[in-house]
């Protein structure tokens, strides 16, 4: 008896378990089901060699084929129904990447993760990023161009979600017990204002406030400038060379009791990515880019050349997908798109190429307002009157529905309102504003020449402003920083708290696009933007403060100018050049005040600094994989920072570290009170900072990674790169990837690895566009596919893969496909 009952209760207890979530987990039964459950997803994946499916809305036979690298060509007979085809092979690979997305920009996250996920949820709202989708797509006409893209891309999507077969429903869904919901066509405004998220920055003002509670004003503004003391613009300046400018820093002054409370405030606002990164001093504290063109008298064979490579997340699947849409006479772009929005973001067509990095400029102001109750506002004053606040309650609903919390954001006619140290502040964003970026990126595919581009980008494009760089077949190449720039009034300051209660604190307009940093066809013969300050200062009247970096800017440069006949292999050799121009700086220094502190000491008395002083001599400033002299200089240099700065660390603990351009240009001032050392009975000047640096820098490495000649030391044992799945999962993601640089190359790795070059492309403009590209990951988002991950080793040794454009889909030979997929109309019920 007990041999029958024992196996029926465990049997009872298995179905009873499969048929419950178990806290965070799916339903097992369901989950493990061998017909449709986990297992099929071995089964099904990779793409069908050939299958087909209906789409509502689609006006003709669509036509997609699947190159060698999964790459879909969309072959369709009008624009709208490639933006379905588009929608539809996107979800067949990135179901769940367009899910989470959405879920995230919209401050949703809980409805999946729980509480846990609060934070997250809560900043998207408080800055009105959801609220601001709904109004841009309030404000686009229905039966507009913009709307018309948006809701056949939307089509697209969920023509594949209606008819996905259970089997193939992605393992992230199963995991989390989740259906995908449908796509809705503000679904592609919401990941437009992400990515103006993911690109904001307002550090450079919060770093200065906080500095100002410390040192006061004077000394703030000089460690946190608005003109970047390293000049190596992207709109080029006439100079043969980067410029430092050496000015003598103020010394520290009387703290500002005020400005700490302005830099909480600031926080109040502050991307709370950019929060976490301060408080790491190896972590990349914006994301970076790079991109790059040669004129045709600058490159072998004649024709002008065109790099871009984004520096982002590295995350699996890959924030880009790769597709090339034709649509006859009218359409014929390749590149990456982001999962969800229906355009090629960066890439090219038969006649122009185009990419883009972060502009960097500060577009987001705030405003100290009055309102009649602190604790509960209805009213704001504006020029003596009160004005009505706009109430939104945003509920933030658990896994099944039950709501977790409740906030209630205000919002001003500049934008939303938080309450900082007992006052309201209201935010205005470029960000929350525009909304015909859509248009921008459809009329860009079409354009016939690098002058086109700009112009019709320029028209419509608003945010998040981009360093827009294009080459066309005609040989011209052109840069614009486009994006809307705010005019402010009085001095167009923008990095201070203005006075709310006055309208004539708000905005004036903005620049008109002829005061954009541009250039065309420049005498010197190429451009190059890598998130540097985009206009010398000393060329403008105009207001650029922002959140810049030189050093990628000099590198690029000097590659560029001693190369007067550029091949595109060159041009990809250069997206993972090893070389350092923050290290051709920064080391000579440190040798040579090594030799001078030695030069005092007793012979024997340091061999730590004459054995750190050697290694830095004998390197050649590149971050190669095998280099055992790199963890020397970036321990030598994380100490000196420490240690020239250490005025600017509150009681607290907590520090702001200047930009390192900043501290490049102290160099040259010996005697600075700010080479002092307070914790130290000793008067320090420069040499005995640096030195003392290197010397603790070499000891700390022979402690941390063994003698100098042991693999420790070797730079890819030392720093890597990480693409991590988008749920954070170990094991599907790709970790303890081998570097491709150092910090401030131009392929850096710094920190924790997970940010880097998303995408990394080269297009020759000839008779015949020709382009080379590879991206970290692989077409497909499920991670039993032999496409999830398979470019990872093109991309980890810096090399290309030839992309693949047919003209026609019976272009490409048998050899060079992989699948193919016929989209017909939906056929009406009768």
């Amino acid at each position: 008896m007990r041999r029958l009952v024992v196996p029926v209760i465990v049997l009872v207890a298995v179905l009873l378990l499969g048929a419950r979530r178990l806290g965070p987990l799916p339903a097992l039964g369901a989950f493990l089901e061998p017909a449709h459950g986990v297992w099929a997803l071995a089964r099904g994946s990779g793409t069908a060699s050939d299958a087909a499916a209906e789409v509502s809305g689609l006006g003709d036979t669509v036509r997609v084929v699947y190159d060698d690298r999964a790459v879909p060509h969309v072959f369709a007979a009008n624009e709208l129904d490639a933006y379905r085809a588009l929608g539809y092979v996107v979800a067949r690979d990135r179901l769940f990447q367009l899910y989470l997305q959405t879920m995230a920009a919209t401050g949703r996250l809980t409805e999946i993760a729980g509480a846990q996920a609060l934070p997250l949820d809560r900043e998207m709202r408080r800055l009105g990023l959801p609220r601001a989708a709904e109004r841009k797509v309030a404000a686009a006409q229905a039966d507009g161009p913009v709307m018309r893209i948006a809701a056949a891309y939307a089509e697209g999507v969920n023509a594949y979600v209606d008819a996905m077969p259970r089997a193939a429903l992605p393992l992230e869904f199963r995991l989390l017990g989740v259906t995908p919901p449908r796509w809705r066509p503000i679904d592609s405004y919401h990941l437009l204002n992400r990515m103006g998220w993911t690109l904001a920055s307002i550090s450079l003002e919060h770093d200065r406030a906080r500095a100002a509670a410390l040192v006061g004003d004077s000394a703030a503004a000089a460690l946190f400038p608005d003109a970047t003391p390293i000049q190596e613009p992207s709109q080029p300046n006439g100079a043969h060379q980067a410029r430092v400018d050496r000015r003598r820093l103020p010394p520290p002054g009387t703290p500002d009791s005020t400005a700490l409370v302005t830099a909480q405030a600031l926080e109040a606002f502050a991307p709370e990515r950019l929060l976490a990164d301060a408080a790491r001093d190896d972590e990349p504290r914006s994301m970076a880019s790079n991109n790059w063109a040669v004129s045709p008298r600058r490159t072998a064979a004649g024709h002008a050349l065109l790099a871009g490579d984004p520096h982002l997340d590295l995350t699996l699947p890959s924030i880009w997908y790769e597709a090339h849409l034709v649509v006859p006479s009218t359409l014929d772009a390749y590149g990456v798109t982001i999962p969800g929005a229906p355009a090629i973001v960066i890439g090219f067509n038969r006649d122009v190429a185009w990419t883009f990095t972060n502009t960097g400029a500060d577009v987001m102001d705030l405003y100290a307002e009055q309102v009649d109750d602190v604790r509960h506002p209805a009213r704001y004053m504006l020029d003596g009157a009160w004005r009505p606040l706009e109430r939104r309650v945003e509920a933030y609903r658990g896994r099944g529905g039950e709501v977790l919390a409740t906030d209630t954001v205000y919002y001003t006619h500049r934008g939303p309102m938080r309450l900082a140290r007992g006052r309201w502040l209201s935010m205005r964003w470029t960000v929350l504003e525009g909304g015909r970026e859509l248009a921008g990126f459809a009329d860009g595919m079409r354009a016939r020449s690098a002058e086109e581009f700009q112009r019709v980008m320029s028209a419509s494009y608003e945010a998040p402003a981009q360093n827009m760089l294009a080459a066309d077949r005609g040989g011209h190449i052109a840069i614009r920083s486009t994006g809307r720039f705010p005019i402010r009034a009085g001095d167009g300051d923008g990095a201070r708290i203005r006075d709310g209660r006055l309208s004539a604190s708000d905005w004036r307009g903005a620049l008109a696009v002829p005061d954009y940093p541009q250039a065309a066809d420049p005498a010197q013969g190429y451009l190059a933007s890598a998130n540097q300050q985009p206009v010398d200062p000393a060329t403008t009247r105009q207001w650029w403060g922002g959140s810049y970096d030189p050093w990628r800017a000099m590198r690029i440069n000097t590659l560029l100018r001693a190369d007067s006949s550029v091949t595109p292999d060159a041009m990809r050799r250069y997206q993972t050049d090893r070389g350092s121009a923050r290290a051709d700086l920064f080391a000579p220094y440190f040798v040579e005040a090594a030799r001078r502190v030695l030069a005092r000491r007793e012979p024997g008395a340091s061999d730590a600094l004459a054995n750190g002083a050697k290694v830095l001599a004998g390197w050649n400033r590149r971050y190669e994989r095998g280099d055992r002299h790199a963890v020397v200089f970036e321990a030598a240099m994380r100490l000196l920072a420490a240690r020239t700065w250490d005025e600017l660390r509150g009681a607290d603990g907590a520090r702001v570290t200047p930009p390192s351009a900043v501290l490049a240009a102290l160099l040259a001032d010996s005697s600075s009170v700010w080479w002092d050392d307070r914790t130290t009975p000793a008067l320090e000047r420069r040499d005995d900072i640096l030195a003392s640096s290197l010397e603790d820098a070499f000891t700390e490495s022979v402690r941390a990674h063994g003698a100098p000649d042991s693999e420790g030391w070797r730079w890819d044992h030392v720093q890597h790169a990480a693409a991590k799945h988008v749920l954070q999962l170990p094991a599907l993601s790709a970790l303890d990837l081998p570097p491709n640089g150092g910090p401030e190359t131009l392929s850096p790795t710094a920190g924790s690895g997970v940010h880097g070059a998303s995408w990394r492309m080269v297009v020759e403009l000839g008779p015949q566009v020709r382009a080379w590209v590879t991206y970290p990951g692989g077409q497909s988002g499920d991670p039993a596919s032999a496409r999830y991950r398979d470019h990872l080793p093109t991309w980890t040794a810096g090399e290309l893969e030839p992309a693949r454009v047919p003209a026609t889909a019976r272009s490409l030979d048998a050899a060079q496909r992989s699948g193919s997929l016929l989209l017909s109309p939906a056929r009406r019920p009768r």
